[in-house]
């Protein structure tokens, strides 16, 4: 009698059924991921840019002024978010990141639309967000136009168009393609390497059945961590330096703020996501599920950081979930100081932010650690 080919698939099926259904971190990632991914790409992800925060610079303050910016707000493009009384305090919002667009309505801009001159207004726009520099760009120019027309249609005869929009792309006047993307890189590849390392720390002392005499010895679970955290940070900050340097010499990526400041800010950064690798370690129970769990944290921090699409287009429960994402505040502080000149007098909160985050997950895994030999 021949054999059967398929013998013992049955009891095979029933015995990886069995080891699915006890392996709680295989049904996270096999069923909870790919609906994460979906939500994500399905409701988070918004390429219309639409409500830029914008500010209003307007010294004509009169009614056709007011007109103008109330055909800006119908757009739905802008959100006027501010009204300034200087042009500098005007640039001072953008270089800081609390608003992307900057109108500047000059005081003759009634009397030139009354006499039948050309009546220009400024639009600054924040070129180191490329999600918005095109669309803030495009709509303001097709408000002017609109505007324009209806002004022509009316009038038998005029020798110049009545309004002008002269748009600005302050930080990236070229638009650069690398400008955008290579600072808030930094924040991504950084994260990916460090978790990941981190990850296997305490995971690596107990496969290796070292975990036990590290609780018999004087280290407590606190100087265990930041022992265990310390020699990655060390090579995360070198990593931060050689990405910086072939940004500016490889990509031509200038850096218009301070290259001190920078690395400063860095640290709080570090510390956190050493801190998050530390809570998955002390979490996992083997090298395969912190890999998952190190992996799993890539995806919501490409999507919910700000790197490729803008956080303020994001659903309102989307953009809550974005607070607790570290590499968020440390795009903004990436894109502040290189690409904008920013400060620590406009970028101290993210810092805070990093740093608060830092101290928590670092204390959140030796809690987890003390449970864990217990």
């Amino acid at each position: 009698m021949a054999s059967n080919p398929f013998g013992g698939a049955m009891p095979t099926f029933k015995k990886e059924m069995i080891h699915i259904r006890r392996d709680a971190s295989t049904l996270f990632f096999a069923l909870f991921v790919p609906i994460v991914q979906l939500l994500l790409i399905g409701f988070a992800i918004n390429t219309n840019v639409r409500q830029i925060p914008t500010a209003i610079l307007d010294e004509s303050r009169t009614q056709e002024s007011r007109a103008l910016i109330e055909r800006l707000v119908a757009t739905d493009d802008f959100k006027v978010v501010t009204y300034v009384e200087s042009d500098a305090r005007l640039r001072e919002l953008i270089v800081a990141g609390k608003v992307k667009v900057g109108v500047r309505i000059p005081a003759e801009f009634a009397r030139y639309w009354v006499e039948g001159r050309t009546a220009t207004v400024g639009v600054y726009v924040d070129g180191s967000d490329s999600t918005v520099t095109g669309e803030a760009v495009n709509a303001a120019s097709g408000v002017a136009f609109t505007q324009s027309v209806r002004r022509l249609l009316g009038e038998a005869r005029r020798d110049s168009i009545p309004l002008e929009v002269r748009p600005t792309v302050l930080f990236n006047p070229d638009l650069r393609s690398a400008n955008f993307f290579v600072p808030g890189m930094i924040a991504i590849v950084v994260q990916a390497m460090i978790i990941l390392l981190t990850a296997f720390a305490i995971v690596r002392e107990r496969e290796n059945g070292t975990l036990e005499q590290l609780s018999l010895t004087p280290v407590r679970p606190l100087g265990l961590m930041i022992g265990k955290m310390l020699p990655y940070g060390i090579l995360g900050f070198f990593e931060i330096c050689g990405i910086l340097f072939i940004m500016r010499y490889a990509f031509q990526v200038p850096i218009a703020g301070s290259i001190p400041a920078l690395l400063l800010f860095s640290i709080p950064y570090l510390v956190t996501i050493l801190g998050l690798g530390l809570v998955i370690s002390t979490r996992a129970k083997s090298q395969a599920e912190a890999i998952q769990l190190a992996f799993g944290t890539l995806l919501p921090t490409i999507f919910l950081s700000g790197y490729i699409f803008a956080i303020d287009n994001m659903p309102v429960f989307f953009q809550y979930i974005s607070l607790f994402i570290p590499a968020r505040y440390f795009i903004e502080i990436l894109r502040g100081i290189i690409l904008r000149g920013a400060g620590f007098a406009e970028l101290w909160h993210q810092g805070l932010i990093l740093l608060f985050m830092g101290v928590t997950t670092i204390a959140l895994a030796a809690v987890q650690f003390r449970k864990r030999i217990q």
